[in-house]
């Protein structure tokens, strides 16, 4: 990202981009300052946005063939293409020889290393993948954000929010903006704030209810539960949530053995860092054999309801009641 922000604060650009990765909040952000940065303000002759499968590479070629119109350059910028999961060859070819005149902004969620159109646009231009950022970089993240609206929140506090919203940055803008409304007036967001205004995700609850268990706190779990049930989540859907986080602990326990630190475990599981490291902590309280067992239990949970031998509220009930006793 550091070679990113270099360019769009000197104005010096490249003539083709790939943004991709998992964290569509940074993809926005940079799409648009970049599209600031190159375009003026209405200007909707030098600009040209396209999005989704079916895109003509033709169509592409022809309009960056195609002079901008008193500009210095045409930006041409396309989404979510499959352009770099598919073979394109023409567009891969062309983008080897195009014009200065011309700038292509690719912004893609998958791409394939291997293909022709990664290969042209890392000898053309830049490619920057915008992944999930860490714990540390969240908390700056919110510190400027909160900083910005003339407040204060302490370290602590924002460890709460992060805990409680989720690591995704959009999701986190959001809740931002329901603490700046709720807590108008106030100099500092605290913790109680956050547990008045902010939602928590439901992947939080199910943790929440599967700490529950660990601790043998059956009531505390059940409360979870019902708590979902008032949110309208349907008990298939929690059942396969809970099986998913008792099957995600067995991968993390795995790989403890094995001598994986955090790092090594959040990439290979495919978790966020700060979630791999509160799942390393959660699962010191299940031996491997009883993960298995409680998997292999939901299984038979779930059969037992579509074969309509158990109701699916109280099949769920029963569940968590068996193992947080």
């Amino acid at each position: 990202m550091k070679s990113l922000n270099e360019d769009i604060k000197t104005g010096q650009f490249k003539s083709v981009y790939l943004l991709y990765g998992e964290e569509a909040y940074l993809k926005k952000q940079y799409k648009e300052r970049m599209t600031k940065a190159m375009i003026p303000d209405g200007d909707t002759i030098n600009y040209a946005y396209y999005e989704g499968k079916g895109i003509r590479p033709g169509e592409l070629i022809d309009l960056a063939e195609t002079m901008p119109f008193f500009a210095e350059r045409r930006l041409i910028t396309v989404e979510n293409s499959g352009f770099f999961k598919n073979a394109v060859p023409e567009l891969a070819d062309y983008i080897k020889t195009m014009p200065d005149t011309a700038c292509f902004l690719f912004i893609e969620n998958e791409i394939d290393k291997r293909g022709k159109m990664y290969k042209a646009v890392k000898d053309k231009g830049r490619i920057v993948e915008l992944g999930r950022q860490d714990e540390k970089t969240l908390l700056y993240w919110i510190g400027g954000n909160v900083k910005r609206e003339g407040r204060r929140i302490k370290e602590s506090a924002a460890r709460y929010l992060i805990s409680k919203a989720g690591t995704d940055m959009e999701n986190l803008e959001n809740e931002l903006e329901k603490l700046f409304s709720y807590t108008l007036g106030c100099d500092e967001i605290t913790a109680e704030d956050i547990d008045e205004i902010c939602t928590a995700q439901i992947s939080n609850k199910i943790f929440d209810m599967v700490e529950a268990v660990a601790e043998k706190k059956q009531r505390k779990a059940l409360d979870y539960y019902y708590d979902l049930l008032a949110l309208k989540e349907p008990p298939m859907r929690i059942l396969y949530l809970l099986a998913r986080q008792f099957r995600l602990l067995l991968e993390v326990k795995e790989l403890q053995k094995r001598g994986y630190d955090k790092s090594q475990i959040a990439k290979t599981a495919k978790l966020h860092p700060f979630v791999a490291g509160k799942y390393m902590q959660q699962c010191r309280s299940f031996t491997g054999k009883e993960l298995l067992r409680i998997m292999e239990e939901a299984a038979d949970t779930e059969e037992m309801v579509k074969t309509g031998r158990l109701n699916d509220v109280m099949s769920v009930e029963i569940f968590i009641v068996k193992f947080s006793v």
